[in-house]
């Protein structure tokens, strides 16, 4: 018995620790990603229609998983000043190309 209350105890250390599950993988309409995203219906069908926003299409209807819409948001975030600095230093760092001299000489 002494063996059986530690694979208890043992198992519910291993739940808290896990992160929990997503609950906002959820199918939603047109009507609830105009409000995720605070967007206009027209504005929604244009950015699906030139590919920008992540739907799904079945039938008539458009559907959305709100966890994407979400992620679609952040994605779009500006960067910081500090961000863009860190960039700028990378791409000195990486190294300066010059043109090829000509082999050819007139």
């Amino acid at each position: 018995m002494h063996y059986s209350e530690q694979v208890i105890e043992l198992k519910k250390m291993v739940a808290e620790l896990q992160p929990p599950a997503s609950d906002k993988h959820v199918l939603v309409e047109i009507e609830d990603a105009c409000r995720i995203i605070r967007k206009a219906k027209p504005t929604i069908y244009t950015l699906v229609r030139k590919g920008l926003l992540p739907a799904y299409k079945k039938g008539k209807k458009l559907y959305f998983y709100e966890d994407e819409l979400l992620a679609w948001i952040e994605n779009g975030r500006r960067k910081t000043s500090e961000q863009t600095y860190e960039e700028m230093l990378a791409n000195m760092q990486g190294g300066v190309r010059h043109k090829p001299k000509s082999s050819v000489k007139l």
